[in-house]
């Protein structure tokens, strides 16, 4: 949600834009969206021109439908759904339970939340400084936070598959890509009667040339931490298969996600 600022204490915040995506949990798949401007009771309390780029201006708002006449369409795509967001816990549900109070409309209750804030201070660290969205887009290199509904909404999606790929990786291979490991020229991930059978399945299918059956693309973290971890990533599989070094392995596991 895009909300009006409060300038003084007092004062409350006026929902100016809501976005939402209905996404398959099992595919990490777009499947419907809604997104709309909404006009506040009283226009003055939006600034004539936003301090933002892309902004939300007085002029954008003035001829967008008031929040009653929306209300259906807000209560139905969140109502009775997992609701997902970046500290939409302390921020976007108060808010949805005020425009609904204001209308004397019973707000939309969700069955579940993910509030990714949350998640990633405790799995993901301050890896990427003050976790806001802006900063977590800005060190995955997915561009810059627009700051309107549905964008955001989309670009918070990326920046969950980017961090899941990365503690997925680390949850794999925790020996090759702690910071302190001196590296090991195996890694057991299940049982050894299973993981040989099925290491004899898997290499049987795949091009003496390719051991993985994986296309050859440029490593998608190539600086800092995560790139001294690809490197390790790369060695290990490299002394494991006695093949030549892989360039892929990170860049196949992402788009598994996505």
């Amino acid at each position: 949600m895009e909300t009006t600022v409060p300038n003084k204490t007092g004062e409350r915040f006026w929902v100016l834009e809501f976005g939402a995506i209905v996404v398959c949990p099992r595919k990490l798949v777009e499947l419907q969206s809604y997104c709309t401007l909404i006009r506040p009771r009283d226009l003055t309390v939006v600034a004539v021109k936003s301090r933002r780029s892309d902004g939300i201006t007085r002029k954008a708002v003035a001829a967008a439908p008031m929040f009653e006449e929306v209300a259906d369409q807000i209560f139905n795509i969140l109502n009775g759904r997992v609701w997902a967001g970046h500290n939409i816990q302390r921020f976007d549900c108060a808010r949805i339970k005020e425009a609904f109070a204001d209308i004397s409309r019973p707000a939309p209750v969700p069955i579940g939340m993910i509030d990714s804030l949350g998640v990633l201070k405790q799995k993901f660290g301050k890896r990427a400084g003050n976790m806001k969205m802006a900063t977590l887009a800005a060190y995955f290199g997915l561009g810059q936070q627009k700051h309107r509904s549905l964008e955001d909404v989309r670009m918070n999606l990326e920046v969950l598959k980017h961090c899941a790929t990365v503690l997925f990786l680390e949850s794999s291979l925790p020996a090759v890509l702690a910071s302190n490991s001196q590296g090991s020229s195996t890694v057991v991930t299940r049982s050894k009667s299973h993981a040989e059978s099925s290491y004899g399945e898997e290499t049987s299918r795949k091009s003496p040339h390719n051991p993985l059956g994986y296309q050859r693309s440029a490593v998608p973290y190539a600086r800092g931490k995560l790139g001294n971890m690809t490197e390790k990533v790369k060695d290990l599989l490299c002394k494991a298969q006695n093949k030549q070094p892989l360039t892929s392995f990170l860049k196949h596991s992402h788009s598994l996600l996505r």
